[in-house]
């Protein structure tokens, strides 16, 4: 039987953790941003193919790039942060599935359809931007999720002539609680959940 997390451990994943809106002006390492994917690539996707992308916008002039396809409300904070992620999915991820599946690497047929394949990506590599996070998280970094941003302009500044696409945005750094939002409710298990 596994061990269960510590209070401390489960605090840091989830429940003191908080969505950010300001950075300490500390850097995030190269090194620690591959660790942060060897970790949060671990985590369980559709026949393992793993379609989520993830671009890290670290440098000044990266920033500036994605700037203008921000939201107002989103914009000063993502250029302060020390890491602007775009989590993103590969719309050919199937092409990987004799690397991926090895125990049956015709299983990319599954996914033939476009219509199957966009479902398919967009699900899983919300997956494994959940999991980012959660790797984020378990390295001592905070997050700054949002989806207030035109993807179709994302998409044309990062990923033209690609089949990489959008999926949303994710500051990375060490926070300050400098406009940190009261503590939001969340739904009780009996609003949310039914047990049959």
């Amino acid at each position: 039987m596994r061990q269960r997390f510590s209070d401390a451990e489960l605090d840091q994943l989830f429940r003191t953790a908080r969505t950010r809106n300001a950075w300490k002006p500390e850097p995030v390492p190269q090194s620690l941003l591959r660790e942060l994917y060897d970790l949060a690539k671990w985590g369980p996707t559709s026949a393992n193919l793993s379609p989520g992308r993830f671009v890290f916008l670290t440098t000044e002039a990266a920033k500036q790039r994605i700037g203008p396809y921000l939201s107002a409300n989103n914009r000063a904070k993502s250029m302060a942060a020390p890491v602007v992620a775009i989590v993103a999915y590969d719309l050919a991820f199937a092409e990987h599935a004799p690397h991926l599946f090895p125990h049956n690497p015709g299983v990319g047929a599954w996914f033939a359809d476009p219509a199957t394949a966009q479902e398919t990506a967009f699900r899983n590599g919300s997956l494994q931007g959940a999991y980012l996070m959660l790797a984020a998280r378990a390295l001592g970094l905070d997050c700054g999720p949002m989806s207030g941003f035109d993807a179709k302009g994302v998409d044309a500044e990062f990923f033209a002539g690609t089949t990489w696409r959008s999926n949303f945005v994710c500051n990375l750094g060490y926070g300050s609680d400098e406009n940190l939002f009261e503590r939001l409710p969340r739904l009780p298990f009996e609003e949310a959940c039914k047990v049959l």
